[in-house]
């Protein structure tokens, strides 16, 4: 039984004809496994032929995907990269295409690319049509709206610091996170990073500290420009992100670089418990 997620709205289908065939969504196809169905059609409504095609047109959107600049962006691009394999072809709806590209348009342009007109949502069915639409159930299971984060421009890396001075940013912030990156080594010439982050504090109302963490490692990802500059090479780096949370923006506006031998942040994130800011 194939289930798409109560995403699917009851109305009439194209037929597909005989030259489409089902195969198994590839284990190279991490973005659209636990997606609810495990096969796909294939050619797919991209129009690629072979599924060479399909993994290497699909990794390219792997890293948008690990954002999270929408709830519904895997459900999206995986109904048309590895549509389910049904008797008819479910388009998603163009609601959802406008859904997507508006949250998730300024990040591709942060990255150097603007939406691609092969997505152009006026290609989609309207939501009455038979096709792949957000209920609007889906929104009351995203948690309590939390602040996003956006495309900047880079803070400059500081190294020489002393404790006072730290701290007086810190009476300035909303948050200090420590991260630290490392690039993988991956099969494709894309790049990925592992990403840790511990939270040294956060003041911004009620966010909590596993919230602050994803939300750093989600602007992380927008400002990749940022982690390049931040791991010129294949040796863990550790960082210290400080930054505020404006009009339900996130903004880093600072980051030390922490080394073993400079203690001047371990001394400031110790002092900050009893420090009393002016």
């Amino acid at each position: 039984v194939f289930a798409v997620n109560g995403f699917l709205r009851v109305a009439t289908g194209l037929d597909i004809g005989l030259s489409t065939k089902c195969v198994a969504i590839p284990k190279e196809m991490g973005m659209c496994h636990k997606i609810g169905y495990s096969e796909m059609r294939l050619p797919n409504l991209m129009g690629h032929t072979s599924m060479a095609e399909v993994i290497l047109k699909s990794t390219t959107w792997q890293h948008l995907v690990h954002t999270d600049c929408h709830p519904h962006l895997r459900t999206f691009l995986c109904s048309l990269f590895a549509p389910i394999c049904l008797d008819t072809f479910i388009h998603p709806c163009r609601s959802m295409c406008v859904a997507v590209r508006d949250s998730c348009a300024p990040v591709l342009l942060c990255h150097g690319h603007p939406w691609p007109a092969s997505l152009d949502c006026e290609r989609f069915p309207a939501d009455e049509d038979m096709c792949l639409a957000p209920l609007a159930k889906d929104y009351k299971y995203v948690q309590k709206v939390l602040p996003k984060p956006t495309c900047q421009t880079c803070p400059a890396v500081e190294e020489f610091f002393t404790h006072k001075r730290v701290l007086e940013v810190f009476c300035d912030s909303n948050f200090a996170v420590k991260v630290k990156l490392s690039k993988k080594r991956t099969a494709f010439e894309d790049q990925e990073y592992n990403i840790e982050c511990q939270v040294e504090f956060t003041t911004q109302g009620s966010l909590l500290p596993y919230e602050t963490q994803s939300m750093i490692q989600q602007w992380l990802l927008i400002n990749e420009k940022c982690i390049e500059r931040m791991t010129p090479t294949y040796r863990p780096m550790v960082y210290l992100l400080v930054g505020n949370i404006e009009e339900g923006i996130i903004l880093v506006k600072q980051v030390y670089r922490w080394q073993r031998k400079d203690s001047q942040l371990t001394l400031a994130t110790q002092k900050w418990r009893y420090h009393k800011c002016l």
